[in-house]
């Protein structure tokens, strides 16, 4: 039975091929220390998993354009895996991995020249391992050394990233179903993480209910539905530290009438989800809370419902961004008569002191996942950017089916001259992973309530 990295991989070759033939060289990540003795959790490379399932580390993976893979992987060592666990070998790889050949990794340097020998190309990922390109040009060197005993030696260089952006990109049934089960593990920790706050307060908790509390609730929802790590460091937020956009789990109380914004997400065999929910830590939205809340929530509803096959990736920024400014204006975060109109505000970026980030991104194997935001094989054009200054830029990628995309609109409220004060320090966004489907999109993080109804209903009980 062909499985989907012999697939993936017979892919590559044939993109070789259609190119005038090569050989494609993939590392996988390689291992961290994290201090002395101590080394940080291995999480393999995706581009190397995505064509190999394999998460050793110490692996190397070579493909022709004949469609021949050769895998270089640790050796046995008893002695080692009594330390450290189990290793497949080069031995067992061929049945279990699909690859026609293995080979202990100890021979990389011995064997590689001679895959490149009268290669007319090479293609290796660029910029993304350390050290890669001095390896490369020493294995090439080795096979100059032999031009005059017949030897060619590859002209051309590529970088196998783009190549394998772009079947990253677009998401196949395996993928579409491991991510809607992290979607669903990572909205029932949001759940947890909710009821949690809610309970504890209610409760008296000597000490306090902390930052940090909730995250210990959403690590142990991740592990407990097999979730192997956290997507990305978690961000849960306390009152004013919503307001920074990158800000992680600290010691900071959760109070009675503030909000607590969680941007977490579980990974769960290679693949990334990605949810922010924004909540009162108590289980009740202030007034002023609530309608900055129905703001960011009709902005992500107008992004969701522009989130389609023939759209372009820019368009729910756009119809998003419409929605937001507007309500600036209606609230008083920004003056009508120093700002004027929705269009003016659009046009000059004043939106930009309470929303300054984009309203999605790529995900899948990583969570700000790869792929190209421009359209491929278009032609710049002259616009106006957000300072009135012309630019010449791409035009956005239009989407298609199986695509993922994050949807993720936000208001962070500084304290700030002219700022109406019962704004103040309010951060909101909310965020879900949209897959874009053959007539719109399906959401695959709904599985935590949106509406501010529903939140509350659920921090009750």
């Amino acid at each position: 039975m062909t499985t989907i990295y012999q697939k993936r991989r017979a892919a590559v070759a044939r993109a070789l091929k259609a190119a005038g033939g090569g050989l494609a060289l993939l590392p996988t990540a390689p291992e961290v220390a994290r201090n002395r003795d101590s080394g940080f959790p291995y999480r393999h490379d995706s581009y190397f998993y995505y064509l190999t399932g394999f998460d050793e580390p110490g692996a190397w993976l070579a493909i022709e354009a004949n469609g021949h893979s050769t895998l270089f992987c640790q050796p046995k060592d008893l002695e080692r895996e009594i330390w450290d666990g189990i290793r497949l070998g080069p031995k067992a790889a061929p049945a279990a991995l699909a690859v026609q050949t293995a080979l202990s990794v100890d021979l990389l340097d011995e064997k590689m020249p001679g895959l490149l020998t009268n290669q007319p190309a090479v293609w290796f990922p660029f910029a993304t391992h350390k050290g890669l390109e001095t390896q490369v040009d020493g294995w090439l060197a080795k096979v100059r050394a032999r031009i005059r005993f017949g030897a060619e030696c590859p002209h051309s260089q590529h970088d196998l990233c783009k190549l394998l952006d772009e079947m990253r990109l677009t998401k196949d049934a395996h993928e579409v179903a491991i991510l809607r089960r992290a979607g669903a593990i990572s909205a029932g920790a949001h759940v947890r993480a909710m009821q949690t706050s809610a309970a504890m307060l209610r409760q008296g908790v000597p000490g306090g209910l902390r930052e940090y509390h909730l995250e210990a609730e959403l690590l142990h929802e991740f592990r407990r539905h097999g979730s192997q790590f956290p997507a990305y460091t978690s961000i849960v937020a306390a009152g004013a530290n919503a307001c920074v956009l990158h800000y992680r789990a600290g010691n900071a109380p959760l109070l009675p009438g503030e909000l607590c914004l969680i941007d977490a997400g579980c990974e769960l065999d290679g693949y990334a989800s990605d949810i922010t929910r924004t909540f009162p830590a108590g289980g009740k939205f202030t007034p002023a809370q609530r309608v900055l809340y129905e703001i960011v929530l009709e902005a992500q509803s107008a992004a969701v419902k522009v989130t389609k096959p023939g759209k372009r990736f820019t368009d729910p920024h756009d119809a998003a961004t419409r929605v937001l400014a507007q309500g600036m204006l209606d609230t008083g975060l920004l003056s009508k008569a120093k700002h004027g109109k929705v269009d003016d505000v659009l046009a000059s970026g004043a939106y930009r002191q309470f929303y300054m980030h984009r309203t999605g991104h790529w995900m899948g194997m990583d969570v700000h996942d790869c792929g190209d935001y421009t359209e491929p094989g278009s032609k710049p054009r002259e616009e106006k950017d957000a300072l009135g200054q012309t630019v010449r830029r791409k035009p956005s990628r239009i989407l298609r089916p199986g695509m993922v995309t994050t949807v993720e609109p936000g208001i962070y409220v500084r304290p700030a001259k002219g700022v109406p004060k019962e704004f103040w320090n309010i951060g909101i966004r909310i965020e879900d992973d949209a897959l874009v489907t053959a007539k719109g999109c399906e959401l695959l993080t709904r599985g935590v309530p949106v509406e501010a109804d529903e939140i509350e209903a659920l921090m009750r009980g």
